[in-house]
């Protein structure tokens, strides 16, 4: 048989790996995180994103989705600060750029496009540049 993904389909569904419930003991950021995985997609607003990104999760899923939004917005504010959705991507494994050298490449130019980040968003900035380049 056949598997058919949804027209709305989360990420659970797109990845074809079900989870299941969370453990009994789990911390609710794990809880958060299990149900935002069945949660359709294109229902998941910025602070969800943040929350998945953050836990690299779904990154080759999601990344395009919150590219698109740091290029609109580079200090979007999803749930804290403003910035913490960009915050939540410079963080993802240098593993990950490697992998998708298009995507470097735009968050290299949505970067480059910030004038006078705050002390703690230029530091993650650098950190992301020290990550990425051998």
């Amino acid at each position: 048989m056949n598997y058919r993904v949804p027209d709305d389909p989360s990420l659970e569904q797109i990845e074809n790996d079900a989870w299941g419930d969370p453990p009994q003991d789990a911390t609710k950021l794990i809880a958060t995180v299990h149900r935002l995985r069945r949660k359709p997609i294109s229902a998941l607003n910025d602070a969800d994103l943040r929350v998945l990104v953050g836990q690299n999760v779904g990154l080759d899923t999601l990344m395009p989705r919150v590219l698109e939004r740091l290029e609109h917005d580079p200090l979007l504010e999803a749930d804290f600060y403003p910035g913490d959705l960009l915050t939540a991507v410079l963080a993802a494994p240098s593993s990950y750029w490697t992998a998708h050298p298009d995507h470097r490449t735009r968050i290299e130019h949505i970067i480059a496009g910030i004038d006078n980040p705050d002390p703690q968003l230029k530091a993650d900035i650098e950190g992301f540049e020290r990550g990425i380049r051998p």
